[in-house]
């Protein structure tokens, strides 16, 4: 076995160019196995002449596909797409190989003004403090030297946060990301930003969008209290910006729903699944964009944001936050019902989502549960469509008065503590006419 494997992996008519791979043998239980380590490679290689690319569990074909060809050939870059000097074609040039560089002009001083104020606002002393905007660009590697044409340029990552939108376009004109908010009408959306800009007004868009439609419940860290909604969009989104994809087509997403937060974003994937805190390795996607993200305070060092994201989820929403690793990357962000319902667009004239006897608006905690419970309900799910985690608390003041009253019933009131419980709303009486 071990020789018919090494004969075949190195048979360029079968592998094209041949792979060099040991085997290695090791017995279990008494059974004796081959361990093949197949590192990562930069090349792109052929079986009997097809191209295929691992989604999953399924070896897809993708030889005639030339997106998914260039995709792949671009995962495998030694070098970074947003790490090149970048270019512009000459107007009425009938030819590819005629172009110009984009210049400092092409740029807005305005932005690079606000990332040297945010530096000097975090470090008094900062390098960025007494440089000019070239110097700048230069000692973040965002003026680099082509190789190639031996010319002197901007890179595209240089362009990506601090280039005028007209610049963007002309080299980006894919480039995009949609923001939604989808609770009320779920076919389509209740509110909508498509931000076409540059990466430092995408971000506070973004945020802004978030803010507009998240509650910010009290949230206690220690001895003081923080803004966890905003922590989580702070990592999710400097995330979905400094390891985008900028080479693929794919629209970034934005979306708030109901029940969840999440963001799509195009990635060079380096593995497929649900990533673990515990074993993940962090992976630099656009080292030059992430270095201006952690130098102006939009991002700290790599990995932490994974880390930061479990931690402030846990005190948002009680959940546990998904990065699902891709080719599009998502990253899911459980919600609570009253993160949405205190928000957003409102329609006076719509009804509660469970029908209810009574005609008064259900705007407090114990007309929701009344609302909630036309049909049994156990204790939990009243806490989840609530909004609440504390049950000895949630017990004391909501439903012991609501049961107390007469207003809500137990549907075993001889077993009250029984894990089959559940909770229904009382009838309303009729006078007799």
């Amino acid at each position: 076995m071990k020789k018919d494997f090494v004969t075949s992996i190195n048979n360029g008519q079968k592998i094209n160019p041949p792979l060099y791979l040991q085997p290695e043998a090791c017995t279990v239980d008494g059974r004796t196995l081959l361990i093949i380590h197949v590192p990562s490679g930069s090349q792109v290689c052929r079986h009997h002449g097809r191209i295929f690319d691992r989604s999953h569990e399924a070896d897809i074909d993708i030889t005639d596909n030339s997106d998914l060809v260039y995709q792949l050939y671009a995962r495998k870059s030694g070098s970074y797409f947003v790490n090149k000097v970048t270019y512009a074609r000459k107007s009425g040039s009938y030819f590819v190989n005629k172009v110009t560089r984009f210049q400092m002009n092409d740029l807005r001083p305005d932005l690079i003004e606000r990332a040297r104020a945010m530096t000097v606002s975090r470090t008094a002393n900062h390098p960025w403090k007494s440089l000019s905007d070239e110097e700048l660009l230069r000692s973040a590697g965002l003026i680099l030297k082509d190789p190639e044409r031996q010319m002197e340029g901007i890179t595209l990552a240089a362009i990506l946060l601090f280039g005028k939108d007209s610049t963007i376009l002309s080299v980006l004109p894919q480039h995009k990301t949609d923001a939604i908010f989808r609770v009320e009408n779920v076919d389509r959306y209740d509110d909508r930003d498509v931000i076409i800009t540059n990466l430092l007004e995408t971000y506070d868009r973004l945020i802004a969008f978030g803010q507009k439609h998240l509650s910010d419940p009290f949230v206690q860290e220690g001895v003081q209290s923080v803004s966890a909604r905003d922590r989580i969009l702070r990592e999710i989104c400097s995330n979905s910006l400094a390891h985008r994809d900028f080479s693929s087509g794919y629209v970034a997403k934005f979306v708030i729903e109901r029940d969840r937060l999440y963001t799509e974003n195009a990635n060079r994937s380096h593995g497929h699944g649900t990533l673990h805190l515990s074993s993940f390795e962090p992976y630099a996607k656009n080292p030059p964009i992430s270095k201006v993200f952690r130098e102006i305070g939009l991002a700290d060092e790599l990995g932490s944001g994974m880390r930061n994201t479990y931690k402030y989820t846990k005190l948002y929403s009680g959940g546990t936050p998904e990065f699902i690793e891709g080719d599009v990357f998502r990253t899911v962000i459980p919600l609570t019902p009253i993160a949405v319902e205190k928000v957003g667009p409102q329609n006076e004239g719509r009804r509660p989502p469970h029908d209810t006897p009574y005609d008064a608006p259900h705007d407090t905690p114990h007309e929701r549960i009344l609302a909630f419970c036309t049909e049994p309900r156990s204790k939990t799910e009243i806490m989840r469509h609530c909004g609440y985690q504390d049950s000895k608390h949630f017990t004391k003041k909501y439903l012991k008065p609501l049961l107390e009253s007469g207003q809500l019933q137990m549907t075993l009131p001889d077993k009250p503590q029984s894990r089959n419980q559940k909770y229904v709303t009382a009838q309303k009486s009729t006078p007799e006419n």
